[in-house]
């Protein structure tokens, strides 16, 4: 009897999570519309991580994936894909509270890439960094954190095409 109360409660609990989406906003704070990509998360049982391998994010063949090398986000030619290095039109990144985070992208030139060493989104020592090991959104054990496994309110992927 207690086994079937808790597995009707972690399904009621992990339905609920996937309807509850925060917003997303643009740099100039208006919210976007864009299409949904997950978040970025190292939280590998989060259904909507992009570290989830089962997740329709995380999937290497889920078309809504970063990870998929052959898809729109995920492929090592497409202009909108974060593993692109020329890529200049790549999905955003905000905090669960609508924070802009920059886009994730492997463009390391890209001025807003989350993969700048120098940007004020890719450095290791800027607040509003992924990378920044102390910070908020990059620490391992902020529930704000992309690089926390257990994170709760990581970062969101949105592709905005304006």
């Amino acid at each position: 009897m207690n086994t079937k109360i808790l597995k009707i409660s972690t399904l009621f609990i992990l339905g609920f999570s996937l309807l509850i989406r925060c917003p997303a906003y643009s740099e100039d704070g208006e919210e976007s519309k864009g299409e949904y990509l997950g978040e970025y998360s190292e939280n590998s049982l989060d259904p909507d991580s992009t570290s989830n391998p089962i997740g329709q994010y995380g999937s290497s063949i889920s078309p809504k994936s970063i990870n998929n090398p052959i898809g729109r986000y995920g492929s090592s030619v497409s202009p909108n894909s974060v593993n692109n290095p020329l890529a200049t039109d790549t999905p955003k990144l905000y905090s669960q509270d609508g924070k802009y985070l920059g886009k994730v992208s492997s463009n390391t030139l890209d001025p807003e890439s989350i993969s700048n060493p120098i940007g004020k989104y890719g450095s290791s020592i800027s607040p509003d960094s992924v990378n920044n090991p102390i910070g908020r959104y990059g620490s391992k054990i902020s529930p704000e954190s992309a690089n926390n496994p257990l994170a709760t309110k990581a970062p969101v992927i949105v592709y905005d095409d304006k």
